[in-house]
Order: structure tokens, then sequence, then C-alpha cells
């Protein structure tokens, strides 16, 4: 009976992104209430696909996939000379990297990438396929792609 009690128990990532939510209300913060009222949207929404609670993995793959979308539409913005608008997407994606596990940095994705080829991994496919579930959330696929094969080339 614990252990169900323990499923139905809301994450604490949601319960601190609510409570985020709550006190960016009544700072009257629009943009933070706004950017943080669609994300547990967006949870809420993953919840009934999955006909469940999600857990603390699976909400970062949501927050993760807001930061990545506002980022990416930051960009679009700058190639359309819209800066105000590419600096309130990457203000939007700030907000929600708040929530996110600390982000690695190049080189400690390399190290990672070294350590798998030292282990005997030879082939681009497999190695991202080892390597992924271990940036899942922390740092871009796109990117340790081109590291991956900057090593296998190297």
């Amino acid at each position: 009976m614990a252990n169900n009690a323990e499923q139905s128990a809301p994450d604490e990532l949601k319960v601190e992104l609510r409570s985020a939510l709550d006190q960016a209300r009544r700072d009257r913060d629009r943009l933070r209430t706004t950017v943080l009222s669609s994300v547990l949207s967006e949870i809420h929404n993953r919840e009934i696909e999955v006909g469940g609670e999600l857990d603390r993995e699976q909400i970062h793959e949501v927050l993760s996939r807001g930061t990545k979308q506002r980022r990416e539409a930051a960009e679009q913005m700058r190639a359309g000379n819209r800066e105000e608008l590419a600096l309130k997407e990457e203000a939007e994606s700030e907000i929600l990297s708040e929530f996110l596990p600390p982000a690695l940095d190049e080189a400690e994705v390399r190290r990672m990438v070294r350590e798998l080829m030292d282990s005997g991994v030879t082939e681009i496919g497999p190695l991202m396929g080892r390597l992924m579930p271990r940036l899942k959330g922390r740092f871009d696929g796109k990117d340790a792609n081109r590291i991956v094969r900057e090593e296998f080339s190297g």
C-alpha cells in the first residue's frame, strides 16, 4: 500500500513549480506567471496522455522541450530582426532552466564520449545510444552529435 501512495503522490518538482507559480502571481510577475502556467499545463496534458502522474525525469523532459523550443524561437526571431521577441523567448527559456538539473558543459560531454570510446564502442550510432540517456535534459542532442563526430574524426 505504501508503494501505491508513493506513486500517487505528486512529484516534488511539480510542487516546486506550483509554488513558484503562486509566488510569481503574488509578485505580479506576468512573464514568469505565464511561463509557469504554460509548463504546468503541458505537464498536465502529458499526464493525460500517459494516463498517470509524471515522474521527475518525465517532467524534466517537458521542461527541456520547452527550453529548447524557446531557444529555437529566439534564433528565428533574431534571424527576422525581432530582437525584443528573441529576448522574451530567452527569458522564458531561463525561467524553465531554473527547474532543470545543472547543464553539462562541452568538456564534460567530451570526457563521457572518450570514456565510451575507451570502453570499446567503435561506432557513432551505438555510442549516441549509450550517451544520450546520460545527457537527457542536460545537454543539447545536436551539440552532442557534433562532439561525437569530432571525437571519432580526431
